[in-house]
């Protein structure tokens, strides 16, 4: 059996839950992650990056260590902080098609 061509070179969620104030987990919605979002979407656009899409996801259950993205196909799970750390992930993991240890979320 040929696996079907994917449908996008990569799919990126991130997360933009919002939780009740004061959670003791804490959310990604309270971390910038919309801005970061929105500015990460902006970005791939401007670069032309084809086969690409950025989605909003709901909770994806690592809050604590937020805010989190992850790609697909591959399952590489980051946490950006600012624009320069989407910028990065960016030229490298999408661009290069490597990964940015350092943004990588553990056990990932």
């Amino acid at each position: 059996m040929t696996a079907e061509p994917l449908f996008y070179k990569a799919h990126i969620f991130c997360c933009t839950n919002q939780r009740a104030p004061g959670h003791k987990r804490g959310c990604c919605a309270d971390k910038g992650a919309e801005d970061l979002r929105n500015y990460m979407k902006k970005r791939v656009k401007e670069a032309d990056i084809e086969d690409v899409r950025v989605n909003t996801a709901g909770c994806l259950d690592r809050c604590e260590l937020g805010p989190c993205i992850v790609i697909y196909p591959e399952g590489v799970w980051y946490a950006p902080k600012n624009e320069a750390d989407i910028d990065e992930i960016i030229s490298v993991h999408l661009q290069q098609g490597k990964r940015v240890e350092r943004l990588m979320l553990p056990d990932c």
